[in-house]
């Protein structure tokens, strides 16, 4: 395939309850689409989708030229996406990198949902370290394969010789790291969920989890945009163990849209999770 576009689609509400349908995922090998299948393609009018990338060269398959990694200049909510190829050929792998966006209208507002999966369209916008693992991994699914599978920063070579315990029993730090999550949507959080699993040497000694809310009109989605907020702590400093799923339960009312984990002095944290309700379905 020497060229390829995409076009993509968002099917919404008016087009479910028209009774069109997509095709039928098909996985044969050496034949076309059958008559049938072309006319289901055209009765959901895949043709005239708006364009997310046009006509573009491809490079071939060889291993030092096979990845294609093309922008989209003006991106949108897709549900479908539709490649085209030209003239024809092959392609062995399509990716879609973007953000999920979740249709909290649609979501029940007292079922109890992780607020910052990757999943729901939780996304890590800013951190002050990754030296051995970005803070997206927090908000992945499941549970950390390894430790490259989580966030990491840096050892701090600063740290002094003798440390002492705070009045909250934590061991006193001069330095600290964070990371900031924007939640998938702005909810109440009801529990905290810390996994260090993995990290048994190079595990944080403690953590603390603040939140704010960011106004509907502003996109919230880099470290400017936060420049004037006002932190509130969610989970005051709590000790942290070594390979281990931490549970903490919150007792707030209050609604955040983003989240700033800190950690101390330094270390891994495999995921976090914010379990808690959508005030977006309400």
């Amino acid at each position: 395939a020497p060229c390829v576009s995409i076009q993509g689609y968002f099917a919404d509400e008016v087009f479910l309850d028209s009774g069109l349908k997509f095709p039928e995922r098909q996985g044969k090998m050496g034949s076309a689409a059958s008559e049938e299948e072309m006319k289901a393609a055209d009765a959901v009018g895949s043709d005239k989708w708006p364009e997310l990338l046009p006509s573009t060269a491809l490079k071939p398959g060889y291993e030092d030229s096979c990845h294609n990694y093309l922008k989209v200049e003006k991106p949108r909510v897709c549900t479908h996406l539709r490649l085209n190829l030209f003239p024809d050929g092959g392609v062995a792998r399509l990716r879609s990198f973007g953000v999920v966006v979740r249709d909290w209208a649609a979501f029940p507002n007292d079922e109890e949902i992780d607020l910052a999966a990757m999943e729901n369209g939780g996304q890590a916008i800013a951190c002050s370290d990754a030296h051995f693992g970005h803070p997206r991994n927090l908000i992945g699914l499941g549970r950390a394969e390894n430790m490259g599978d989580g966030w990491e920063t840096a050892r701090k070579l600063n740290r002094p010789a003798i440390l002492k315990a705070g009045a909250d029993g934590c061991l006193q730090h001069t330095d600290e790291d964070w990371s900031i999550i924007r939640l998938g949507g702005p909810g109440k959080v009801n529990e905290i969920e810390v996994d260090t699993n993995h990290f048994k040497g190079n595990f944080p000694s403690s953590c603390k989890l603040e939140g704010c809310l960011i106004p509907s009109n502003r996109a919230g989605e880099s470290l400017e945009d936060l420049s004037d907020v006002q932190w509130s702590v969610i989970l005051p400093n709590v000790e942290l163990s070594p390979h281990k799923q931490h549970y903490f339960k919150v007792d707030s009312q209050a609604i955040y849209s983003h989240i700033r984990l800190t950690i101390a002095p330094d270390g891994g944290v495999s995921r976090l999770r914010v379990r808690g309700l959508s005030s977006s379905s309400s």
